[in-house]
């Protein structure tokens, strides 16, 4: 299918792309990557009489890593932020989820910002940013305004950005000191939107034994879920068996989740996998942690 008619614009710098965004208000669309508007548009899922193009915004095209998190700006494409070193030193989950996106080609176009207002609950970047507790900062004429991450996913394929803003910058606060995160997710095919996946953060104490776990979901809920896993895992050692057939982990997750079906999994085997798979990343996470926590005493 072809898109709807559209009119076009690709303003030169930031004050002029919000000044459009203002002007046409929700008659507008945002193009940046458009993995996800151009085939919206093509489906008649979506019909903008306005495109305003902000790929000329180079300003917006960074990955900032310090201390405290790595701020991702909205040109920047999940490429850059998958491969940039800083960004994998302070927040390595952002790398391992951000393979798992799609295709070279999508990740070499598609932005990491985009993604996150395009609000998929099927998507990784959500689930990642609802389970570190990020934020996103949007701009508009109006001024600036930052929106936690539990309170950007409004409903599926929603989020908080209102007509005349434009999200700017996502923020993914760092890696702590005896933390370490997993992801994984199963897909019918490479690339592929995941049937179930998940990331899982975990924090040791000074004995190595779990302090905090927690797990950010994508494909069993209208947005990103998260759950605290720390009642089952909390004060076990980090290289115990979190995955066995009596895992108290993968109880608790299936106890909790309610997904959907459609036609590539039923609610069953969703809750099943999310139990499964939640059990084996909370080992690795656990692992990982153990590690970092050794380099911190070496």
């Amino acid at each position: 299918m072809k898109p709807p008619a559209f009119d076009y614009s690709r303003p030169e710098s930031l004050d002029e792309a919000l000044d459009l965004l203002a002007g046409f208000g929700p008659d507008a669309k945002v193009l940046a990557g458009g993995q996800s508007l151009l085939p919206l548009l093509s489906m008649r899922l979506a019909a903008p009489s306005r495109l305003v193009d902000v790929n000329r915004l180079a300003e917006l095209a960074y990955v900032r890593s310090g201390p405290d998190a790595v701020r991702v700006g909205a040109l920047a494409r999940h490429a850059a932020v998958l491969h940039d070193a800083g960004a994998r030193d302070r927040q390595p989950l952002l790398a391992e989820a951000l393979a798992a996106v799609a295709h070279p080609t999508i990740r070499n176009r598609g932005t990491s910002v985009g993604s996150l207002v395009h609000a998929d609950p099927a998507a990784e970047l959500p689930a990642v940013l609802c389970l570190l507790g990020g934020s996103v900062t949007l701009a508009s004429t109006a001024g600036r305004r930052t929106v936690p991450a539990g309170e950007f996913f409004l409903g599926p394929l929603e989020s908080a950005v209102r007509p005349g803003e434009l999200a700017v910058e996502a923020s993914f606060p760092a890696l702590g000191a005896r933390s370490g995160t997993a992801f994984l997710e199963v897909s019918r095919r490479h690339g592929d939107y995941a049937v179930c996946g998940v990331a899982v953060l975990v924090e040791l104490d000074s004995d190595l034994r779990i302090a905090t776990a927690r797990a950010g979901y994508l494909s069993v809920a209208p947005t990103p879920l998260v759950l605290d896993l720390t009642g089952a895992a909390g004060g076990r050692a980090y290289d115990a068996d979190y995955a066995g057939p009596e895992s108290a982990v993968a109880a608790l997750v299936r106890d909790a989740v309610d997904p959907e079906p459609d036609i590539h999994a039923s609610a069953a085997y969703r809750r099943q996998l999310a139990g499964v798979l939640t059990a084996r990343a909370l080992g690795i996470a656990a692992r990982r942690a153990a590690g970092a926590a050794a380099e911190v005493a070496a």
